[in-house]
């Protein structure tokens, strides 16, 4: 269904999921173990896992905190793009890295749902892709303090809304970890 010509396949992104990031996030080693899911299935059916890592003043590239948590491991040939804004798209390689595995769809995972994730899914949708949101691999931190609603009603919240999600030639949508077809 994407609107991007010869482009078949699917991917796998998983955003963010760095120490400094999801350090407080809600359900986190619940959510790190759906995504370990996800990656040992996409490896399986030979999907393409791209990782995205963010850096900015308050990450700095090569620090503890902007490395990726120590449970997931990245694989030697799957690659890994840099972002400095919330949408992995934004000033990033993250295009032509998907564009050169003929990537129309993506199935996205990591942090934080109120952020990152957000940015991103509404990008990829922009950009003419299918866009499928794991509903119960993705997160974020408690902002309650600054007026934002629970992590747990920030992620159902976010899943709902995109679950509905389409756009002329191409759907969005919402799925637990353990329906994900990647086919």
């Amino acid at each position: 269904m994407t609107t991007l010509p010869d482009r078949p396949n699917t991917a796998l992104l998983v955003i963010d999921v760095q120490n400094g990031v999801v350090a407080d996030a809600h359900n986190r080693d619940g959510v790190i173990a759906n995504i370990n899911t996800l990656v040992d299935k996409a490896r399986a059916e030979a999907v393409p896992v791209v990782w995205v890592q963010h850096s900015d003043e308050g990450l700095p590239r090569d620090s503890d905190a902007w490395r990726y948590v120590p449970e997931l491991v990245h694989g030697d040939s799957e690659p890994v793009v840099h972002k400095n804004y919330g949408d992995s798209f934004e000033d990033t390689e993250l295009e032509a890295v998907l564009a050169e595995r003929g990537v129309g769809r993506v199935v996205v995972t990591g942090a934080q749902s109120d952020a990152c994730i957000r940015a991103t899914i509404h990008g990829a949708m922009v950009r003419g892709y299918d866009v499928t949101l794991v509903g119960d691999a993705h997160t974020t931190e408690d902002l309650t303090k600054y007026g934002a609603p629970p992590p747990d009603q920030v992620i159902a919240h976010t899943n709902l809304y995109w679950k509905y999600q389409n756009a002329p030639g191409r759907q969005g949508g919402t799925v637990d970890t353990a329906d994900v077809a990647f086919a």
